[in-house]
């Protein structure tokens, strides 16, 4: 099986899942209590009659049923529907955030490998030394932090006392920046939300490496490897290092998930304007489409990401191209 039949199957194995995520997601946000007219035209004893007008309006007096049907039927057409609170396309809403959180998380994701692959790399050369037990303290420390606690001492020591780092926001509002200033704005904004936000997946890869190194350096052609008269170098980067790789990858297409939910919180606390400040103003103004739209929207990054992870899997291994044909 090559590698192009072997995509096309996944994709086509997405398209179910992408469908009962979004079945299931549109049954939970309508379960929800709340009655998203009422924080629409506000509490002030607006009559019933006004307040029908705007369920039938919105299309919130058919039965649950034939909502879903009409839903199903404009996400096949491509639209994502229209928002209750902004008047707008929701499609359109996410656009104008979206590529804030993409920038956020990618930040987030590159530091997190970019420092837990090395950390867990030296706390496997020397099993409970010095160095490892300083890695995996520190580790289980950074995965334990609560996001949101983090996020507010850091606001605390780095803006409010040392005024290192800006406390809120992606840019200086009214700066007027463009070209190279813009950019280190973006920078000296962004610093403290992607330490916050990548520190749990770094302490998690970091701990992942290491098991995973400690395993493959026990195996048997690594000591043929080392018997062979190889420099350390070579053995654990070029035999151990990419035969661990294996389910380190799985995890950091899984852990993207996650990092959607610790972005709503990173995205509160720091005021970055991105989809998770955007989900939770939806959630609280019940504005279904827009909460739908962004279900939808993250539903098909994360399935994107596994994607992604598999196919890396099959270009690393090509025995999971086979055993998944088998």
């Amino acid at each position: 099986m090559n590698i192009l039949y072997y995509m096309i199957r996944r994709i086509l194995q997405a398209i179910p899942l992408l469908l009962g995520i979004i079945i299931i997601n549109f049954i939970i946000i309508h379960s929800v209590p709340g009655d998203p007219v009422l924080v629409i035209v506000g509490d002030f004893g607006t009559s019933p009659e006004y307040m029908e007008m705007m369920r039938e309006k919105l299309g919130l007096n058919k039965p649950l049923y034939m909502q879903l049907f009409i839903y199903l039927k404009t996400i096949l057409q491509g639209d994502l529907g229209y928002s209750f609170v902004w008047k707008e396309p929701v499609l359109k809403i996410i656009l104008q955030f979206l590529p804030n959180t993409l920038l956020l998380m990618g930040a987030s994701l590159f530091v997190a490998i970019l420092l837990g692959i090395p950390m867990g790399v030296l706390a496997s050369r020397k099993p409970y030394s010095i160095a490892d037990n300083s890695i995996t303290t520190l580790c289980l420390i950074g995965y334990s932090i609560p996001v949101f606690w983090l996020g507010i001492i850091g606001i605390i020591i780095f803006s409010v006392k040392l005024k290192w780092f800006p406390a809120q926001g992606m840019e200086t509002v009214a700066s007027g920046y463009e070209g190279f200033k813009y950019i280190w704005d973006v920078v000296q904004h962004s610093i403290m939300p992607v330490f916050v936000l990548s520190l749990a997946q770094l302490a998690f890869i970091a701990r992942l490496t290491r098991a995973s190194m400690l395993e493959v350096m026990g195996l048997d052609f690594i000591k043929t490897a080392w018997s062979k008269g190889l420099g350390e170098k070579r053995v654990i980067m070029q035999h151990g290092l990419r035969n661990a790789m294996m389910p380190i990858v799985t995890i950091i297409g899984l852990r993207v998930g996650y990092m959607f939910g610790g972005a709503i919180l990173t995205e509160t606390v720091f005021s970055w304007p991105g989809l998770g400040r955007l989900m939770l103003r939806s959630l609280t103004t019940r504005d279904y489409p827009l909460t739908m739209g962004l279900f939808i929207v993250i539903t098909v990054l994360v399935i994107i990401v596994n994607f992604l992870t598999d196919l890396t899997y099959a270009i690393l291994d090509p025995r999971v191209r086979y055993i998944n044909e088998v």
